[in-house]
């Protein structure tokens, strides 16, 4: 059951509109993931070794603090 306030301000042109927004905007998403996808794999090659080395590094730092701490 909606509240009168949000019956004041949703009308059925918004809902209308939001509707069709949100399809339109997923649509464009998805296009441009799908063309973008395609070059990322040329130019981002190497990028998951070096995300997970900056992870570890990053949780090793984290580790000789703590452990710099206890003592």
């Amino acid at each position: 059951m909606r509240s009168k306030l949000i019956e004041k301000m949703l009308t059925t042109g918004n809902l209308i509109f939001t509707g069709v927004f949100i399809v339109i905007f997923v649509i464009v998403m998805l296009w441009s993931y799908k063309k973008d996808s395609i070059s990322d794999k040329i130019h981002f090659k190497g990028a998951s070794k070096i995300l997970m080395i900056t992870i570890i590094v990053i949780l090793l730092m984290l580790l000789y603090v703590k452990m710099r701490h206890r003592l």
